[in-house]
């Protein structure tokens, strides 16, 4: 075998085709771990914001969108009445809410989108990841924001703060808390008194019936649905409903796919290009190399080597823009934010990729200037 030193002199032979692959590569390996972090940061938030021990029911025809569910007011009361729901301090784990999307006015003068959750204390209980930082609960006229959704709204964290006003239509609120819940949707969101959203909104109904199980299953929420044909309700586990969500979202997904490949394929036919253009001015070279003794298989691994080397630099170089531009960015879309990661999964892929492109893009080059015959290749 030839020894490495081989493979790395002859990177340098040609610095603008060591550019090219360096840069080409890293462009590539770049947008794989963009899509990868994407793809696994929006499964996992809508993953995480789902509990598996909460049960959802929703207006029955309405299992898609929790924002287009009406449930009768005395659904809440009905809940509650099932026995083996978590308790805390003798107060049952069931929360009416209402759930509606509209845009909000802020102090800034920017109007955006949001998504607004009227709520009463009892949704501490069947929320238990949010954690208010800093304020109080929201009272009648206020609010309470997550961390995060300043993002969303595509403003800033002070334009949030205790004590800022926002106008929901004409009605104006003060920002009475700021609250985490890691890793869900739900720092994204306004949360209302549910009184207060209810006559903003002018609805008498909630969105939904959240219920926290404790000794009872799901099939023990599920069956009040049949007893009460009344309510028109569907029971959902909580987890279920975000994962058909996360489903929703699955051509996004396929798309960012899609691009990382159009541009890989792109870089791979460059470099293909490219490479057979320098190896073939390396014919004799490596027909010289055949007759002091080195094997055609030798040379086909060197050739390999010094392709290896040229997109594993493009894929430790993209390693560090993704650190420096990815790790911890916060995308936000439609129903909230979420932050990606350059996690183990994430820096394999990019170190795959790289792998592949240096492979895929030398492998036919390669043959194809060891395929001549040794006095073809020594009179070339």
């Amino acid at each position: 075998m030839l020894p490495i030193t081989y493979a790395i002199r002859n990177l340098f032979r040609d610095p603008a085709r060591l550019l090219q692959t360096v840069g080409g590569s890293a462009l590539v390996v770049l947008l794989v771990m963009a899509a990868f972090a994407l793809n696994t940061g929006m499964t996992r938030v809508l993953s995480a914001t789902g509990s598996p021990h909460n049960v959802i029911l929703l207006g029955a025809g309405s299992e898609e969108s929790v924002e287009r569910s009406e449930v009768h007011l005395d659904a809440e009361a009905a809940v509650a009445t099932i026995r083996g729901l978590h308790e805390t301090l003798g107060i049952t784990a069931v929360s009416g809410e209402v759930h509606y999307m509209a845009p909000l006015t802020l102090i800034d003068g920017i109007k955006a989108q949001a998504r607004l959750r009227g709520i009463t204390e009892k949704a501490l209980l069947v929320h238990p990841r949010v954690r208010l930082l800093e304020g109080h609960f929201p009272n009648p006229g206020e609010v309470m924001v997550g961390r995060l959704a300043h993002l969303k709204l595509g403003t800033t964290a002070p334009v949030l703060a205790l004590g800022k006003p926002l106008k929901f239509g004409s009605t104006e609120f003060t920002i009475s808390g700021i609250f985490e819940a890691p890793g869900t949707v739900m720092e994204s969101e306004v949360w209302f008194d549910r009184n207060d959203l209810s006559a903003v909104t002018q609805r008498d109904s909630l969105s939904c019936v959240v219920a926290r199980l404790g000794d009872a299953e799901f099939e023990d929420v599920a069956a009040l649905t049949f007893q009460r044909n009344d309510l028109e309700l569907v029971a959902i586990p909580e987890d279920a409903y975000y994962a058909k969500l996360a489903a929703f979202y699955r051509p996004i997904r396929a798309m960012t796919w899609l691009t990382a490949a159009l541009v890989a394929a792109g870089a791979v036919f460059g470099g293909l290009n490219t490479l057979y253009a320098a190896f073939a001015s390396r014919i004799r070279e490596m027909g010289t190399l055949q007759a002091v003794g080195y094997s055609r298989v030798a040379l086909l691994v060197s050739l390999l080597q010094e392709s290896i080397l040229a997109t594993l630099t493009g894929t430790l170089l993209a390693t560090v823009l993704a650190m420096l531009l990815l790790d911890g960015f916060t995308v936000p879309f439609s129903v909230g934010t979420f932050t990606l990661s350059l996690t183990p999964p994430v820096l394999i892929a990019g170190l795959s990729s790289g792998l592949l492109l240096g492979i895929v893009g030398a492998l036919p080059p390669a043959i194809r200037c060891l395929k001549p015959s040794l006095p073809h290749a020594l009179s070339s």
